[in-house]
């Protein structure tokens, strides 16, 4: 009995080589990641130039070009501690100023937001634009009214003065942000509660705010951010008793020259409170920021 040779079936070709294009969008996820990588470097690139200088001589940090390899110091943080004007009572300075205006901004940015969002009140559109308005006006352009009323209600050099105007020169964006998130707050959950009895401040204390926590955490790390850095208002309202950590930052700058190293020393140290509180509030931040964005 005679037997044949079946012919062997032809090999079939491999997914990946049946389908060039298949690595395509891992390969542009990995380039829009690199991109990504670079733009994010090329932000941090100043402030980590800062740290590095701060620990220099001012010699070696004035040189041009730079000396990588010059012997680190800590002379520049010593100066910050050890200069005529202690700093200690322009950093609380900036904490209450920043602290105090971020609660009183929450205190009524939620509300207004609440109103405009949850219960929309009539032409709501033309009050978030009203609010965004008021951004639009220069800073400068309102500083000389502004210092003849407090000069006129003997505020000047007050810190108070500083909470109020923060208070609201914060508050329009705000409304804005909590607007936002408050709309993504379900409203069968305040039908239920309304139903089962409950009043307006229960619903915003444990409902609306547990809720929209991560929010309310971007909102008030923003707002804190706007107030520790503020320098225009601080620098002609405040002389010693109020001074702010950013008015005792321009203090290093002398006509003499070589304060570098003592500036990105003082500079260093007065953005670690708010680098503090963005890593402590990273994740609600990041929640915050990105609640909404998909439907």
């Amino acid at each position: 009995m005679s037997t044949q040779a079946v012919p062997a079936a032809p090999a079939q070709p491999s997914a990946s080589a049946a389908s060039p294009g298949h690595n395509a969008p891992a390969r542009k996820r990995s380039v829009w990641g690199l991109v990504a990588w670079v733009v994010g470097l090329l932000f941090v690139f100043p402030a980590l130039w800062m740290v590095f200088l701060s620990f220099h001589s001012e010699s070696d940090a004035a040189s041009n070009p730079p000396k990588f390899t010059a012997p680190l110091t800590l002379a520049g943080y010593r100066d910050f501690f050890n200069s005529g004007q202690s700093p200690w009572p322009s950093l609380a300075n900036s904490a209450t100023a920043s602290v105090c205006s971020t609660v009183l901004v929450l205190l009524l940015a939620i509300p207004a937001a609440y109103a405009l969002s949850i219960r929309p009140v009539k032409k709501w559109t033309d009050v978030m634009f009203f609010f965004l308005s008021t951004k639009m006006l220069p800073a400068v352009a309102g500083l000389l009214p502004i210092y003849l009323i407090a000069k006129n209600a003997h505020l000047l050099d007050n810190v108070w003065l500083l909470v109020v105007i923060y208070a609201s020169m914060n508050l329009p964006i705000a409304v804005w942000m909590m607007r936002s998130f408050l709309a993504e707050v379900p409203v069968e959950m305040l039908e239920a509660a309304a139903i089962d009895g409950a009043r307006l401040p229960t619903i915003m204390t444990r409902i609306i705010a547990p809720v929209a926590m991560p929010g309310i955490a971007a909102t008030s790390l923003i707002c804190f951010i706007f107030s520790w850095n503020e320098l225009l208002f601080a620098k002609v309202l405040t002389a010693v008793v109020a001074q702010t950590s950013p008015v005792f930052l321009t203090g290093f700058i002398t006509s003499q020259g070589l304060f570098l190293a003592k500036v990105c020393a003082a500079a260093t140290i007065i953005s670690l409170p708010v680098l503090v509180a963005g890593f402590a509030a990273q994740d609600k931040l990041v929640q915050g920021l990105s609640l909404g964005a998909v439907k």
